[in-house]
């Protein structure tokens, strides 16, 4: 796709260039090609619409000639001599490009259109070199400015430069046959596992029944009400995708310190008190559990960046780096409404919130990965009779975050409504459901979690209550088990219910 982004200046880079001795990048001739090809031949401009746009030619003249063949070409008008000249002459420029005589003198440049994508390309080249350019000295500018705080303009070079990268990636359409192989591939792939998915799992047997494991290029939705436990069921999610599946995880925290959701981690891993974690007070087989049962944890390929009310276009940037740098699989973002949108986005809250979720959904299909973020519901869950289920209207800020998502989950513990048995007369204490209220490839449904509240942390029931992920006894015999972190005993073999018997939990993790 063409670059949108600011309109280069010939004359400030002209004059740049002249103090260094350089004269800008530039193809005139092949812009004069490319104009007159257009102008030959019917339908040659859909070779070069999502290529080029008028900034991409560096003389005036030319950009001016180029935005009379759009705006044509949006009409569903034929595009030659006459009808360029035509449109040109309508909208009062004719002469300003040199008159119908240097319209003429473009088609006879060129025999035919036969080359016209690979001198397009040339061309869009050239501008992008040109954009370099104008964003350095940009740049440098600023750098001498000691006004400008060295953040901003960081932030400022990050976002020109990815404006430039963004504003000329083409993604070329494919022929089915060779989709079709790829997605054969996939399917025996996945036939080869023991627990038949095809998508990263989460650690919850019951919950990767239910979606295959998160798939990618998709946006996943996990919402919930202030204090349901959404950073601990990720956190959860992340520690056993990374420790137990080698999935490399990047999570961007934009609520809590990184330190913060490092004890976390360790408390949960641990198994021990959140408050002695944090005051150090262990016992010495405390300190051994502790030695024991973090090394798994040192190795993860977890990546944890804190950086508060991020914007959608560092998000991306970043994203990038940590794909090219560490080849990260899936990405979890807690939470969506504390991100910004564009530095001169416009208009209301809402609206900000759905050019963020457009976002999120375009960064998980160009890095081809999971993407999961967080969500806060409205407070109409409580205002509402009954037994409290969030809905997807409940969704905050934006009815666009449940269109832009392909699965929305939402963490419901109902206890915490006062719901301490269910209709059967079972016990809902410590009971999580994650509710996936919509799947845009798959079924929907509920699963059931427990919720250890001392540890902050969710795991599956007992294996012994989870029905196999396939039917076949034989590969259900080879099922691989779930997260360690559904094991009751400690590294060193003490249960997590005598631990907890003689642990003040007065100071709990905050969920």
């Amino acid at each position: 796709m063409a670059q949108k982004g600011n309109t280069q200046n010939p004359a400030r880079i002209s004059s740049l260039n002249i103090e260094l001795g350089k004269v800008p990048p530039q193809a005139i001739d092949l812009e004069e090609a490319v104009l007159g090809a257009i102008m030959l031949e019917k339908d040659a401009i859909l070779e070069v619409i999502d290529i080029l746009s008028p900034e991409s030619f560096y003389k005036e003249e030319h950009q001016k000639i180029f935005q009379a063949i759009i705006d044509l070409s949006s009409n569903s008008k034929a595009i030659d001599i006459l009808t360029v000249t035509e449109e040109l002459k309508k909208n009062k420029v004719l002469e300003e490009v040199g008159g119908p005589l240097y319209i003429t003198q473009l088609t006879s440049r060129v025999a035919s259109a036969a080359h016209l994508e690979f001198h397009a390309r040339i061309v869009a080249q050239k501008h992008i070199q040109r954009e370099l350019i104008r964003v350095s000295s940009e740049i440098q500018n600023r750098a001498f400015d000691d006004s400008i705080d060295v953040n901003d303009l960081l932030d400022f070079s990050e976002a020109e430069l990815f404006n430039i990268a963004q504003g000329n990636i083409k993604k070329e359409s494919q022929k089915i046959n060779v989709l079709i192989k790829e997605a054969i591939t996939q399917i025996e792939e996945a036939s080869k596992r023991a627990d038949s998915l095809i998508g990263i799992p989460s650690g919850y047997t019951r919950l990767d029944r239910l979606t295959n494991g998160w798939q990618k290029s998709d946006l996943v939705i996990v919402a919930a009400r202030p204090s349901m436990g959404k950073t601990a069921f990720v956190l959860s999610m992340a520690r056993n995708m990374a420790v137990e599946h080698n999935r490399s995880v990047a999570v961007f925290s934009l609520e809590m310190a990184s330190l913060q959701l490092v004890n976390r981690l360790i408390v949960a891993e641990t198994e021990l008190p959140s408050h002695r974690i944090r005051n150090g007070k262990l016992a010495d087989f405390e300190w051994e559990q502790l030695d024991y049962k973090i090394k798994r944890l040192v190795e993860a390929p977890i990546y944890i960046d804190d950086t508060p009310a991020i914007s959608i276009f560092e998000l991306r940037a970043k994203c990038r780096r940590l794909k090219r740098q560490y080849n990260v699989e899936i990405i979890i973002i807690d939470y969506l409404q504390l991100m910004t949108g564009t530095s001169d986005a416009k208009g209301s809250r809402e609206q900000e919130v759905s050019t963020i979720s457009r976002a999120l959904k375009s960064i998980a299909k160009e890095l081809d990965v999971p993407v999961i973020a967080l969500s806060q519901l409205n407070r109409a869950v409580e205002i509402r009779a009954g037994n409290k289920r969030p809905q997807l209207s409940d969704l905050r800020e934006s009815g666009a975050i449940e269109q832009d998502a392909d699965m929305v989950l939402f963490i419901h513990r109902p206890e915490l409504y006062g719901f301490t048995e269910d209709e059967n007369g079972n016990s809902l204490r410590g009971i999580a459901e994650i509710i996936l209220a919509k799947h845009r490839n798959g079924p929907i449904g509920d699963i059931q979690l427990k919720f250890i509240k001392e540890l902050a942390k969710f795991t599956d029931f007992e294996e012994s209550l989870i029905e196999p992920l396939v039917d076949d006894p034989v590969q259900a015999l080879a099922i691989t088990k779930g997260s360690r972190m559904n094991e009751n005993k400690g590294g060193f073999g003490f249960d997590k219910d005598d631990l907890s018997k003689n642990a003040d939990y007065s100071d709990d993790i905050p969920f």
